[in-house]
């Protein structure tokens, strides 16, 4: 992470008031009782100028990119590469040829397990990931060691919902890989320490590639002094479109990887006989991509980055605090994951309720929070829960909001006696 000489001041509650207006579905009622909007881990909401770029390409500039030499498409090419540059300068990467679109943080892991995984893995090998991950960075991992004959090995977390460095630095071997972990966990809100892990790792001889998904709207990433591998976030969760993402890879292990698919626009020459591959980023964006879609993540990142994103920051720093204190003072709830060093997450049970009935509830006083295992089931199982309801912020809720959570987990309480 870049660092800076003073922390940014954070967004005043007077300016998240303003920048409410920008968000159309934030004004909307849901049952009769006005929208308050905490299931920002799972998406965020899109504001309006993410909302016209997305209009505006298909309104005016509605074409195939890379491939016309008409108008619209020269325009349609420029705005998806635009967004390109816009990309590798949210996480300071070297270079845009680092940026490959995908359809979002899954498939950036599915691409790295196939692409660099399957033709260099035999038996024996180990990859290592961690008690915290989202099932998409599991997932993967176990087909790609099912088909190879490499060992997958798990780093356990303390009861805080911290990786237990001690037990990580005696998992990493002669043997291991590569290392796959989450910058912020989507369940418990731990901000994961990635510097020190990619130095661990490096030391000896392992990659590291880390799910961002949770991490690219409330993190300041700078990939060249990172120094990881392979990066990986979704659009959908920092204000824009849905079924867009970015994977982004140091230059020469691309370069060494196979295509992850065939088709359209990946290829420099076909014959029936051989086929070679595109230049980078194109090698591994087979296809029409969704233009319109990356266009608005080019426009949300504009956005984002028209806020602040060390205020906005800030200001879920400070929500997040107000909300620990506030829902964890609540008789008979318990709050899941305490690592000092979060984001924007607050995961809780209640005694002898639920979390689906919670969130159903809660639903009817308009408050949107998420219940269930969060894609993460063997988390779930250490802490010997069959799910939490979470709630997450971004830089447009308020303790206003967060006040209304408390009530409405008050009334659960009462409803369910």
């Amino acid at each position: 992470m870049r660092t800076t000489t003073a922390p940014a001041p954070s967004l005043t509650a007077a300016e998240v008031k303003r920048l409410r207006a920008d968000f159309p579905a934030l004004s909307q009622s849901v049952h009769g009782k006005p929208l308050v909007y905490l299931d920002n881990a799972a998406t965020t909401q899109k504001p309006q100028a993410v909302i016209d770029a997305i209009v505006g390409y298909y309104s005016r500039d509605c074409s195939n990119i890379h491939r016309g030499l008409h108008q619209l498409s020269e325009r349609a090419t420029a705005s998806y590469e635009q967004a390109r540059q816009k990309a590798a300068r949210h996480i300071n990467a070297a270079d845009a040829r680092q940026i490959i679109f995908v359809r979002g943080t899954t498939e950036a892991v599915n691409l790295v397990a196939h692409s660099w995984g399957r033709p260099r893995l035999k038996p024996g090998d180990e990859i290592l990931i961690s008690t915290m991950e989202h099932h998409s960075n599991i997932v993967p991992w176990q087909l790609l060691c099912e088909a190879t004959g490499a060992t997958l090995r798990v780093i356990p977390i303390n009861d805080a919902g911290e990786l237990e460095m001690d037990a990580f630095e005696r998992l990493l071997g002669d043997r291991t890989r590569l290392v796959s972990v989450v910058h912020v966990s989507n369940a418990l809100g731990t901000i994961n320490p990635i510097e020190r892990i990619v130095e661990m790792a490096h030391a000896r001889g392992a990659l590291v590639m880390v799910d961002g998904a949770q991490a690219a709207a409330h993190v300041r990433l700078d990939m060249q002094q990172l120094d990881c591998d392979f990066y990986a976030f979704s659009s959908h969760k920092i204000y824009g479109p849905t079924g867009v993402g970015v994977l982004y890879g140091k230059a020469d292990l691309l370069e060494s990887m196979p295509p992850y698919q065939g088709g359209g626009d990946m290829i420099s020459t076909v014959t029936f006989e051989k086929t070679t591959w595109n230049r980078l980023p194109h090698k591994f964006e087979a296809g029409t991509p969704d233009i319109a879609g990356v266009i608005g993540l080019g426009a949300a990142l504009d956005y984002l980055h028209g806020v602040g994103l060390d205020r906005a920051a800030g200001w879920e720093a400070e929500l997040q605090a107000y909300a620990t204190s506030v829902v964890g003072a609540i008789p008979g709830v318990t709050l899941v994951g305490r690592a000092p060093h979060k984001a924007s997450i607050v995961s809780f049970t209640m005694d002898g309720i639920h979390p689906h009935d919670i969130g159903t509830i809660l639903d009817q006083d308009g408050i949107a929070v998420r219940a269930g295992h969060h894609c993460t089931q063997p988390l779930m199982e250490r802490y010997h829960v069959p799910a939490t309801a979470r709630a997450s912020f971004a830089f447009y809720n308020t303790r206003a909001e967060i006040d209304a959570l408390a009530r409405g987990i008050n009334r659960v309480k009462e409803v369910m006696g």
